[in-house]
């Protein structure tokens, strides 16, 4: 329970700190115990531009292989809405394994954080 609280307090710290607009929306981003979820949002008009989960990949080693194939093809869909710059939200999780490589998967198709 303490590591779940712990969690909510750093997102809502992050929270205070960014805000996505229509120019460079924040790329939020959820990890649950098997599969992660991210979400392109325009905080300005409070919607969501695009989303997707882990669920869409097929094959994959292991959840960090899996993570960092779908930011590869999210950076893909995002770079076909035309967004090219997003503020990064780790949704309070510590940025290293699945949330890191979410990440370079990202930056590997061409976003830029």
């Amino acid at each position: 329970m303490k590591k779940i609280n712990n969690r909510q307090k750093r997102h809502l710290i992050i929270r205070k700190k960014i805000k996505g607009t229509k120019d460079m929306p924040r790329l939020s981003v959820f990890r649950s115990n098997k599969n992660i979820y991210v979400q392109v949002i325009d905080d300005i008009a409070a919607k969501t531009l695009l989303g997707m989960s882990s669920k869409i990949i097929e094959k994959a080693e292991n959840k960090t292989d899996r993570a960092y194939k779908l930011g590869v093809e999210f950076g893909k869909s995002i770079l076909k809405k035309g967004i090219k710059k997003v503020v990064f939200d780790r949704g309070g999780n510590k940025y290293h394994g699945r949330v890191k490589a979410f990440a370079d998967g990202a930056r590997e198709a061409g976003v830029k954080f």
